[in-house]
């Protein structure tokens, strides 16, 4: 049954024209035009992510400003996708009893207390609240999000919604890392710029949460979803358990840009520039952006696959860009290894999104994001505890043979997934 029909079964009316419920209470409110709200909750979901991204250059800035070692910085990088996975796994499918504007507005409004934090942030404990305490607010809003995305979106342009889902989150980490950057080259409040302004972006999108029409019906059960689970449909298992190694080849590559490049480029290049780690760790996630939205076209199982070679030689010029000590050999593997991972998750979120059913989506959702930030976090998190035993050069190869695994492990698992079809 699609949205719409359910919505008539539920003697849901039409406002003005628009396929979206209006709840009682809402009519008496002006709304966003639909075209407006999808544009809305597109642009909302992107800010999410580029706050995100933005602390990634400033956690050496952060090092060497307050002397703490090299394991804090992952800690401080990885307390955001443990936030994000806590708040997920209890607030994923919320929405999808409460309705999506209450669960976007909360979540927004405590993000930009997060925003706050940060600009008065003293010292790195500080910073690592602030980290979980954004991973919280972006966990709980993210399903709800993708699916508002997607439900907002006009009828000729619901595969646009589920592309847009895909690349919103790559291409905000990597335009975060990369504003963020220019601001500690060019300016020496870098922290007081970037957070103030997106203290602002995070009101203005509680905004446009607020007045966008409820695109969800309430339906009982609320408090039964806070108990943590994943909630994959019957009918998306097979497709989503072959997505795994998928997933996971492609956000530890993602990890390693935003995690530990800059450190790389500190400490094993020898070179000591913001702009140089923010443009370097916008690469990949930006070409993981561009990718998604090109190659939509594709089947998804193609796109998954042609994500997966990428992934396996982007990580291998990597590799070898770290072992030489050249730079021009990270940023040709970034861009190549970015384009598996928006080409593999890109087509992973569509080949599994459309077995959901309207009332499954926020939790489907939110469990294709729990294995993406458990694959983003966690090895990142042992990288930086590896690296005062192993070095940092071979805590960063002995990473990239592990993504190469993953990757390898995903095509053979697409592959036997295809030739069942």
């Amino acid at each position: 049954m699609s949205l719409t029909e359910a919505r008539h079964d539920c003697g849901a009316r039409h406002d003005h024209g628009s396929d979206l419920a209006v709840p009682a209470p809402a009519r008496s409110r002006r709304l966003l035009p639909s075209s407006a709200a999808f544009a809305g909750s597109a642009a909302v979901f992107a800010a999410l992510y580029l706050a995100a991204g933005a602390p990634t250059p400033l956690l050496v800035v952060f090092e060497q400003q307050w002397h703490f070692p090299a394991w804090v910085l992952t800690v401080a990088f990885a307390s955001y996708a443990l936030g994000l996975l806590a708040a997920l796994l209890v607030a994923g499918s919320l929405s999808d009893h409460i309705g999506r504007r209450p669960v976007l507005v909360g979540s927004l409004l405590v993000e930009l207390g997060a925003m706050l934090l940060f600009v008065f942030a003293p010292d790195i404990g500080w910073v690592i609240a602030a980290r979980t305490i954004q991973g919280i607010a972006t966990g709980a809003a993210t399903s709800a999000l993708s699916a508002s995305v997607v439900e907002h979106a006009p009828e000729r342009h619901k595969k646009l919604g589920t592309i847009l889902t895909s690349v919103a989150a790559a291409g905000g980490l990597g335009l975060g890392a990369l504003l963020t950057g220019a601001a500690v080259q060019f300016s020496g409040h870098a922290t007081l710029i970037v957070f103030a302004a997106l203290a602002v972006i995070m009101a203005i999108g509680t905004g446009v949460a607020a007045f966008s029409a409820e695109t969800a019906s309430p339906r009982p059960g609320a408090a039964r979803s806070l108990v943590p689970r994943v909630s994959v449909p019957s009918a998306a298992r097979r497709e989503f358990m072959a997505s795994i190694p998928v997933h996971l080849a492609a956000w530890m590559l993602a990890g390693l840009f935003m995690g530990l490049v800059p450190t790389i480029i500190r400490d094993l290049l020898d070179l000591h520039s913001g702009l140089l780690n923010g443009a370097t760790a916008f690469v990949e996630p930006a070409a993981a952006a561009v990718t998604g939205l090109f190659l939509g076209r594709l089947t998804p199982r193609r796109t998954i696959v042609i994500g997966g070679v990428a992934v396996l030689l982007g990580t291998a010029v990597i590799e070898a860009g770290v072992a030489a000590g050249l730079l021009s050999l990270l940023w040709v593997g970034g861009i190549i290894g970015g384009v598996g991972f928006g080409a593999s998750f890109s087509g992973a979120v569509r080949s599994i999104a459309p077995l959901a059913q309207p009332h499954q989506r926020a939790g489907l959702f939110a469990a294709i994001y729990l294995v993406a930030y458990l694959s983003f976090g966690v090895p990142a998190i042992i990288a930086g505890l590896l690296i005062a035993p192993l070095g940092l050069l071979n805590t960063v190869l002995g990473y990239g043979v592990a993504v190469l695994v993953a990757a390898a492990f995903g095509l053979v698992a697409q592959y036997r997934l295809g030739a069942h079809r």
